[in-house]
């Protein structure tokens, strides 16, 4: 019974959070220019945004039921349940307007396909969850870091979602009480640092390029770590490679939502360079060669 509520509650967790994250990058992508090295000026701009605090209040809500959902359900089960989010928050962005391209569907696609067979998976039962050692934790949490801290410049998704599943790694340690609250500041940081990375990637790409390559890997990262430090064991046989193999193709579709948007945008970029170069050339060649008193506007008549 507290499994049920814990994967409803999951549930609802993921449609708030994704909610949230879209909200907040509406708004922050209208903003004046966030920066790190101005931590207080930019949180000053976000939560004197209405739309954008809106978002990270319903985000805030998410995360409570999460953390409540962690106390009464296994890892990986939880984050089955709430990486399919990311379709719900390419919905809402499709329906918000925002132009997505083909590869955008190809990777929300192929996010839904390896969440279907991680579901699947879980026809072969499921092993409840054990303390994880405290070096395999520190481990995990500095591993996350390393990631983070490299693709944080160009990818900004891969290094929030890195984040926020290492808080979520965190978070499910320290429910567990007693000492293991300890875990709780590098909750704490992993989080603050997962919402900076995210709110500064918000101005320079799109919702599924952030929030969607976020949420992805924050849902599938730490189901490999209720295997790896929470003795959530793989069902044997099939039904294992299964699990490994939707593992693997979210991931991809991650790094897919990652760089899609960009590299689409800079090939337009590039069209647009051409067709100006273009255009500027044959300028000139017309000034060059145009007989004496033949008035601009024939020319400027030609060159549209």
């Amino acid at each position: 019974m507290s499994t049920g509520v814990g994967l409803a509650l999951a549930l609802v967790s993921s449609v708030a959070l994704n909610w949230g994250w879209l909200a907040q990058h509406g708004a922050a992508r209208d903003l004046p220019a966030l920066s790190a090295r101005r931590p207080l000026h930019s949180l000053r701009l976000l939560f004197s945004a209405r739309a954008w605090l809106a978002g990270f209040v319903a985000g805030l809500a998410g995360w409570v039921l999460y953390v409540v959902a962690l106390a009464l359900a296994p890892l990986s089960l939880v984050q089955a349940t709430s990486a399919g989010g990311v379709g719900v928050l390419a919905a809402l962005a499709h329906r918000r307007g925002d132009g997505l391209t083909r590869l955008d569907w190809v990777a929300v696609a192929l996010a839904v396909g390896g969440l279907v067979l991680i579901s699947v998976s879980l026809a072969g039962g499921t092993t409840g969850s054990a303390s994880p050692s405290a070096a395999g934790l520190v481990v995990w949490l500095a591993a996350s870091a390393v990631v983070a801290v490299v693709a944080s410049a160009s990818r900004p998704g891969i290094a929030a979602g890195t984040l926020y599943a290492a808080g979520d790694v965190a978070t499910k340690a320290a429910v567990a009480g007693g000492w293991w609250l300890s875990a709780v500041p590098a909750v704490l940081a992993a989080h603050g640092g997962a919402f900076a990375t995210l709110q500064l990637g918000f101005q320079r790409a799109g919702a599924l390029e952030t929030a969607g390559a976020a949420s992805l890997l924050t849902n599938a990262l730490p189901i490999f770590g209720g295997v790896v430090l929470f003795g959530e064991r793989l069902p044997g046989g099939a039904l294992g490679v299964v699990r490994l193999v939707g593992f693997a193709v979210v991931v991809v579709a991650a790094a897919l939502l990652s760089r899609g948007r960009a590299s689409v945008e800079a090939d337009r970029d590039d069209a647009v360079g051409d067709r100006l170069d273009s255009v500027a050339e044959l300028a000139q060649e017309r000034i060059l060669v145009r007989p004496a008193g033949e008035p601009h506007e024939r020319l400027r008549g030609e060159l549209v």
